[in-house]
């Protein structure tokens, strides 16, 4: 199979690594737009700024080219891009007879000034690129340990079956596992709420509130996150496999998760700018949590953990006041609302 991945941060590196060590042997471009980025790349066989220490295979190439030649020419097309930029790509690519898929999480900004809400990766599609067939790439993972070859195992998420098929087709492997699931709405909702509720969980653990304030967080959270996906259309079920609960856990107790690091530093008094800054990579629970409460406060949905994070985000809130915020909401039923 001919793969293109356009985009070489962490998470774009780690799946062109990942294809390109395919027992298939699989063909494999990974795409940057800076030049210089992926001369780099090709002098040193690492991606030294967003996953240093990982050897890219010799099998796999570098390009820096124009992204449209090199995806007409593919069997396969993997967007790798943050949410911010899924739209753009998208418009490049919307008259190809070519399967795409996208890696990122999150809910896309809302337009400034206007009424609308923050859409979702295949709602972004339907708007830019209603004739392709297409699908997401989701699931609990951190790409330092995929690349490495360590188990870890995906959902390949899409409204059509031959895309499903080819992604596993693409992906699936000895240490990479990749499950098929037709609701890419459940998939998209557990990708985009998990990051902003590891902010919470980070903020937790930072101010060393214990092991059992962060399970109760945790639930409390699938919750939340299931309220939302059940809102728009997605089914309870997918909540509980690998793209919810799977990567809700990962990120709100994994060392390696970005946006549990943004909510612990804050714990710790850095301001966000500095957290964001200290990371050197994109957090994206710090740009998709108001659009999630957004698209929450839209469908008269309560999120109060997320409500909670976007209010210490824009300063309105202290960390210890974004934690009492939480605790003090009034006692009711668990299986009602929280």
């Amino acid at each position: 199979m001919n793969i293109v991945v356009l985009g070489a941060g962490a998470w774009g590196t780690a799946m062109a690594v990942s294809a390109a060590a395919h027992p298939s042997a699989h063909a494999v471009t990974l795409w940057a737009r800076d030049a210089q980025q992926v001369a780099g790349m090709q002098a040193t066989r690492q991606n030294a700024r967003y996953l240093p220490d990982i050897e890219l295979p010799s099998s796999l190439a570098l390009s820096a080219g124009d992204p449209l030649s090199l995806a007409s020419s593919a069997d396969l097309v993997v967007v790798a891009t943050p949410m911010s930029a899924l739209r753009g790509m998208l418009q490049v690519l919307s008259a190809l007879d070519v399967p795409v898929a996208w890696l990122c999480k999150g809910f896309e900004a809302a337009p400034r000034g206007g009424s609308a809400v923050g859409l979702m990766g295949h709602e972004v599609c339907a708007q830019v690129a209603p004739g392709l067939r297409s699908g997401v790439l989701s699931g609990p993972s951190f790409a330092q340990e995929a690349a490495r070859g360590q188990p870890t195992a995906l959902v390949a998420a899409s409204p059509h079956a031959a895309v499903r098929d080819l992604l596993v087709d693409a992906f699936h492997g000895p240490t990479l596992r990749v499950y098929a699931n037709d609701d890419i709405v459940g998939v998209e909702v557990g990708g985009a709420v998990k990051n902003v509720l590891a902010i919470a969980t980070g903020l937790c653990d930072g101010l060393d509130l214990g092991l059992n304030a962060r399970a109760a967080l945790i639930t409390r959270g699938l919750a939340e996150m299931t309220r939302l996906g059940l809102a728009l259309g997605a089914r309870p079920d997918t909540f509980m496999g690998l793209s919810g609960l799977g990567d809700l856990v990962l990120t709100a107790t994994g060392d390696l998760s970005r946006n549990r690091r943004v909510g612990q530093a804050l714990a710790q008094g850095l301001t966000l700018a500095q957290a964001v800054d200290s990371l050197g990579h994109v957090a994206e629970g710090v740009y998709s949590a108001r659009t999630v409460l957004a698209r929450a406060r839209h469908l008269q949905v309560d999120m109060p953990i997320t409500e909670a994070v976007v209010a210490l985000l824009d300063g309105q809130r202290t960390p210890r006041d974004a934690v009492a915020l939480l605790m003090g909401r009034s006692p009711v039923a668990e299986l009602s609302r929280p």
